[in-house]
Order: C-alpha cells, then structure tokens, then sequence
C-alpha cells in the first residue's frame, strides 16, 4: 500500500492522534499541578558510580574540563558566574580545589515574621523550633564519600547557612567541596579549617527569621549554572563548573588528554628556565 494512499494517510494520522491523546492523558491533572509538580527527575547514582566518574576526572582542572565540555558540544554549559569564588585559596598545594558529586539543596526567603522582643529563654525555642522544623539540613543523610554540596539559597538575605561548624560536620561525612549562590560566615574559620567553599558574599546572620528549605536533591540553579543531583562538580581558583552526569565519562577523557598535554609543555619550559618542577606539573 503506498504511503501516498488515502488508507495510508489516514493511518499515519490516526496513529499521531493516538500519540497525542497519550501524551496529553499522562500530563498531570489541574488538581495535581495546584498541589505542586516537579517535571525534571532525580535520578539516583550508587555510590560505586560515583568513585569511577570521581577517578575519570582526578587530578583535572577547571580548564582542562572546560575544554572537555566544548569537545562534547558543550561550548559555555556549566560554567558559574565568576561571582561564585573561593573563599581561600592554596597555591602551593592546590587544596581549596575540589571534585565531588553534587548533592543539592535549595533554601528560600521566610515570609514568617522574626522573633520580636522576647525573653532570652522563649527566643532559643523559638530559634530552635526554626532549625528543626523550617530550617534544617535534611540533606546531612545523603552525604558520602565524594560528595559536593551545592546550595541555592536566599540570596538577598544576610544569612549565613554556612558556617564553620556545620561545614565541619558535612566534612565529616565525606563532603570534599560546598558551593552555594549565596552566603556564609565565621569565614575566617572556614579558612583556618581548610574546607573548601565557594561563594558568593559573606553573610552574618543565622537562619531563623531570614529563610527556610525548600527542597533537597532536586535541580538548583547556582551562579546561572543548572545543577542536578549526580552532576560533577569542579572548583578550582578559575570557578565552578558543572558537568552533566550522562557526559562526564566522555568530558573527563578529553579533559585528561588535555591536562596531560599542558603539564608536559610546562615541564619543558621549567627545564629551560631552570625551575624545579611544582605539584602543578607532576
């Protein structure tokens, strides 16, 4: 029967109807969608398959990944705005750089009112209620080797979601690396305790009273990047960058070959210079 046919046509269109009653029979209903629908999924990585992409990109830059993301066609994904920087920075030894596994969290502006004038004794149950029941880190559990936190938070409000205590904690967890659209505070800490963190701004209040989680492992935006749970995450002095989880096998073999090539020019040009190599080179 020829494509061309009436009987052919009409089978072509009847089959894109069907298609279509489909497609618009799995959208939610109004009803669903006034209760609040998520349309990106999460999708959940072992951590064995985390250790393999963390392997793939060891020792990479956030230059090298960069040229690796517009070798797969992704020229300027990824990239965080230069806003988002390292709080310190090591250039002897490299440690503020890190490469993790994004676990993602969003917290937003309160439209609760503050504390007011209170005793000292009802404002820390106030303050304490806020932390457990408005504000808290539902995301502590699913850190792990590897991980790297990413935060988007309210970014107008002083606060300081991050601090040289809980930082502490997620470290302990295996948390390599925090990013965050925003704030922290008791930097001077942080520094000494050589977590690294990427930010925007130093804040100094606490959260009750200024913000409250929204969701955790689900896509944020941070510095004007997308970040889902699962992506790889690279902090170096240059920024941030994240690479989407489905190309970064890919990213991180282009990216080595270019590490590679750029570590043995410079070995060259030390030798001719005179200079003793440096652990940038090795």
């Amino acid at each position: 029967m020829s494509i061309n046919s009436p009987v052919a046509g009409r089978a072509v269109l009847f089959a894109l109807l069907a298609c279509a009653v489909n497609i618009f029979a799995a959208d939610p209903t109004p009803d669903a969608l006034r209760a609040g629908t998520n349309f990106i999924a999460t999708k959940v990585y072992s951590a064995e398959d985390d250790q393999q992409v963390l392997k793939a990109f060891d020792g990479l830059r956030v230059a090298d990944v960069c040229d690796g993301m517009d070798a797969v066609g992704l020229h300027n994904r990824g990239l965080m705005s230069p806003d988002i920087h390292p709080l310190w920075r090591d250039t002897q030894n490299f440690t503020h750089r890190f490469i993790g596994i994004a676990v993602t969290a969003r917290y937003v502006p309160t439209q609760e009112p503050t504390a007011g004038q209170r005793s000292m004794e009802d404002y820390d149950r106030w303050a304490g209620n806020w932390y457990s029941t408005r504000s808290s880190e539902p995301f502590q559990p699913l850190l792990r080797p590897g991980s790297a936190l990413v935060i988007e938070d309210a970014s107008d409000a002083d606060v300081g979601s991050i601090g040289s205590n809980n930082i502490m904690s997620w470290k302990l967890k295996g948390c390599v690396g925090v990013v965050t659209s925003a704030t922290a505070r008791d930097t001077d800490e942080i520094i000494t305790e050589k977590v690294p963190l990427y930010f925007r701004r130093v804040g100094r209040g606490i959260r009750p009273g200024r913000n409250e989680i929204e969701s955790v492992n689900r896509p944020v935006s941070v510095g004007g990047a997308l970040v889902k749970p699962g992506d790889v995450i690279v902090a170096d002095g240059d920024g941030v960058l994240v690479v989407p989880r489905d190309k970064a096998l890919t990213v991180a073999t282009y990216a080595k070959k270019i590490l590679e090539a750029d570590k043995a020019g410079r070995r060259n040009l030390y030798k001719q210079l005179g200079l003793p190599d440096d652990p940038s080179v090795k």
